[in-house]
């Protein structure tokens, strides 16, 4: 089943004018398109759509007003969703049709969960992993425990316990979480050191004040 049931209108006008009057009125223009159909231009219900868009690969049961019957209950995924780069909010978004059983290729955020051994530091070079699954069945994010993990171990994509029903897309050997030794300060400045030493930098040995005998003082001899 879908997770969001949204209500939209056939959409007529277009430009800029017209996807300013849209968003005035607090909905978003889109189009829909896929298995064939002809691209169909939406108006969708802005607070309802915003708040559906927040779930990651959510699934729309889409129902446009006055429309045929395949324009009744479409399932569709968000493909593009704009955004003002300021306000943030959603000013156009770009979904495609599935159908129920079909599987479709995703991107799932990686959530690392645990605390590694002591002193080290782990990053995420994967921030996403591409699977394939059943459009009706996305899973929302995969998690990948770093718990008790030593400096020196590598996760792959290939060790990710992917959700049941869903199938690695990302190359197998990909890596997604390096942990490695924490960097101490000592260790930084002699890195930095030496590099600077094999690009011939060279630092001036820091001048040395002269003290000055106070005014109206004697001169010591």
């Amino acid at each position: 089943m879908s997770d969001f049931k949204l209500t939209a209108q056939p959409r007529t006008e277009f430009g800029k004018g017209a996807a300013r009057r849209v968003r005035r009125e607090h909905k978003i223009p889109a189009v829909v398109y896929g298995h064939g159909t002809q691209p169909l231009h939406i108006t969708l219900p802005g607070h309802e759509t915003m708040l559906a868009l927040k779930v990651t690969n959510v699934l729309l049961e889409i129902t446009v007003e006055g429309g045929t019957e395949e324009q009744k209950d479409m399932l569709a995924l968000a493909k593009d969703v704009q955004r003002d780069p300021v306000r943030r909010i959603i000013e156009h978004v770009d979904l495609v049709i599935v159908r129920r059983g079909e599987k479709v290729h995703v991107e799932i955020p990686v959530h690392v969960v645990g605390e590694a051994a002591p002193d080290t530091v782990v990053t995420v070079e994967h921030q996403t992993l591409t699977i394939e699954a059943e459009a009706t069945n996305l899973p929302e994010n995969v998690e990948v425990s770093v718990e008790g993990l030593a400096a020196g171990t590598q996760v792959l994509a290939s060790d990710v316990k992917l959700p049941e029903g869903s199938t690695l897309v990302t190359d197998a050997d990909a890596l997604v979480v390096n942990v490695t030794a924490q960097v101490t300060a000592e260790a930084a400045e002699a890195e930095l050191a030496e590099a600077e030493a094999e690009a011939g930098i060279e630092h001036e040995a820091p001048e040395t004040k002269q003290e000055q005998p106070a005014e109206g003082a004697e001169p010591q001899e």
